[in-house]
Order: C-alpha cells, then structure tokens, then sequence
C-alpha cells in the first residue's frame, strides 16, 4: 500500500517506476522504397531494382511483395523473383523494414508480364568482362558474349551491378539500361549461330574494376 501511495504523491506512474511499457525506443518507420524498376524478362523469372529507403536509425532489410504478400526478405536494393508463370502479369512492390521492426508503406507497384516461354531452348549464352586500360576517375572495358548453345540465337542481354559510383559512359555496339547495368544487343550484332561470339565496349566513370559478376541470356 505505501509503494502505491508513493507513486502516486510523486506522480511516478507503475509502469516508468518498474520499467514496464516505455515509450522511449525508436518508432519511426522508413521512408518507402522507389518504386521497383523489372531487369531481365524470362518466362520464370523477373530481375527487380529499386533505390533504397531511408530512416532516422538504418534500413536493416526489404521485404519484396508480389501480388500484395510478401514473397522474399533481402538486405540489398535488388532481388530476382523465380518459379514464375510464362505469360501471366505480376505486379511487385517494396517495403523497408528497420532494426527496431518498423515498416514502411509500400512503394508503388511494378507490373511486369513474363515472356510467353518460347524461345531457343537450345541456345546458351556465357558474357566475359574484361577492363582494358584504366586512368584517374575512368577506365575502359569490353564484354564478350558467347552463343555456347546448340542452335543459334536472335537476341541477348547481359546484366551485371557496378560498385557504388562507377557508371557506364559511352557504350558501343550495345543499348544500356539502368540502374542496374542491362546491355542489349545492337540492331547488327544479335543474332550468334551457335560457337559464335560478339563484343561490345564502353567507357565507365569511377574506379576501374578488373571483373564483375555478369550474367547473359539468348533467345
């Protein structure tokens, strides 16, 4: 009975008295995500990018939602949805999660239509970078695309991330996207019978890298 007293004499409540129910951590959720932008189209598979949220502590994951439920939780601003159906629309969207559990409102949703699943199941496709002489703040690299299928391809697509601040410059015998770096191929060099390679080039701005993880596709 005293302690009750007490407390409330003070005007001390139970709950700050024994350090039950707090208010002092941090509830202050992310800002959203940018809207998720679709990379490389397969018929079982969609590569996202988005640019990241921001918060008063740190954004410690993402959640990757397809259709409105959340189908993958990653730490980077990127994520490639698999086991996907040819020919059928997905819409994917982004929330930021911080170390206090908070979250942010969704971004705006991505529609994406995966590709009909009949392309040369018979063409593979290996992509070989290869930086060739480099200078303060650029350097110059040059891509190799193999057709080491079977059959020959019409069309590819290589992929790959830079580090943070090194972009592509100029580019030749190719068509660049962004953010993350997509090359395809020029209207003249697209087609590879099989055993048959092309090359592009381009000039980048930043620190010079002597590989990157690349990944290519032929259809």
């Amino acid at each position: 009975m005293f302690s009750l007293c007490r407390a409330a004499i003070t005007g001390i409540s139970l709950g700050q008295r024994y350090g039950d129910g707090g208010s002092d951590g941090d509830t202050t959720a992310p800002s959203a995500p940018g809207q998720p932008t679709a990379g490389t189209v397969t018929a079982n598979t969609v590569a996202l990018t988005w640019t990241a949220a921001t918060d008063n502590v740190g954004v410690t994951a993402y959640e990757v939602l397809r259709n409105g439920s959340v189908v993958a939780t990653v730490s980077a601003t990127s994520y490639t949805a698999t086991g996907l159906t040819a020919s059928t629309a997905y819409t994917f969207s982004v929330r930021a999660r911080d170390a206090a559990g908070n979250v942010s409102a969704a971004s705006a949703g991505r529609s994406v239509t995966t590709s009909s699943g009949g392309g040369n199941t018979d063409a593979g496709c290996t992509a070989t970078y290869k930086t060739l002489t480099s200078w303060a703040g650029g350097f110059q690299a040059e891509v190799t695309v193999r057709n080491t299928g079977t059959a020959a391809g019409s069309a590819w697509t290589v992929n790959w991330t830079f580090p943070a601040g090194t972009t592509v410059g100029s580019l030749w015998n190719g068509v660049a996207g962004t953010p993350a770096v997509t090359v395809r191929n020029a209207a003249h060099n697209g087609a590879l019978a099989a055993g048959a390679s092309t090359t592009f080039g381009f000039v980048g701005n930043g620190s010079s890298t002597t590989s990157a993880p690349i990944s290519c596709s032929l259809s």
